[in-house]
């Protein structure tokens, strides 16, 4: 039997169901549905200490994470644009990688990564998306070709009742479809 590739994601604020958390996850259910195996780090599983290099102890929500991104075949990175950026906490979660440095597979290499952006204004979804695509470059990972930007103040996902927005869920698809593509293309090889 084929082994299924694992997708993590990473993701959202310290808010349970933040917006770019349940993009995340949404993102992960599609790719459930494509017969992979997810893991997801939002809230409460994502590290809150500062990365420090220098420090060899890791929090337990640290060691998770960078267990499952050691294992992970493909990775969705899901951030709230904060003042047209990458949120502290998603950014300080992502540095964490840097305990991959002496892996056979070092950082991200090898993996796809699905990028995903939440802001309530179209100016900091932009910025907030090419650097996000650029901090996965410099980690090795290969940005998917489509970036997901979501429109946090429309509710995307149907808070309060309403119906979540299908535009929204298929950007989350279509970032799905293509990590799990390519984890599939590179495992292969």
């Amino acid at each position: 039997m084929a082994k299924r590739p694992l997708i993590v994601g990473v993701g959202g604020t310290t808010r349970v169901g933040s917006t770019a958390e349940r993009a995340m996850k949404a993102v992960l259910a599609h790719a459930a549905s494509l017969d992979c195996d997810t893991l997801a780090f939002g809230a409460g599983a994502l590290p809150i200490e500062p990365y420090d290099p220098g420090r060899v102890e890791r929090s337990e929500q640290a060691l998770a994470l960078v267990s499952a991104l050691r294992r992970a075949d493909g990775v969705v990175i899901a951030t709230p644009a904060y003042h047209g950026g990458v949120s502290g906490l998603v950014k300080n979660a992502i540095d964490f990688v840097e305990d991959l440095r002496d892996d056979q597979r070092v950082y991200l290499s090898g993996r796809a990564v699905g990028c995903v952006v939440c802001a309530d204004g179209p100016q900091a979804m932009g910025s907030t998306l090419s650097a996000l695509r650029a901090i996965v470059h410099a980690l090795r990972g290969w940005p998917t070709p489509y970036g997901a930007a979501l429109a946090a103040r429309s509710r995307p996902f149907g808070d309060d009742g309403a119906a979540a927005d299908p535009a929204a869920l298929r950007a989350c698809e279509i970032v799905a479809e293509e990590v799990v593509a390519f984890a599939r293309m590179s495992m292969r090889t």
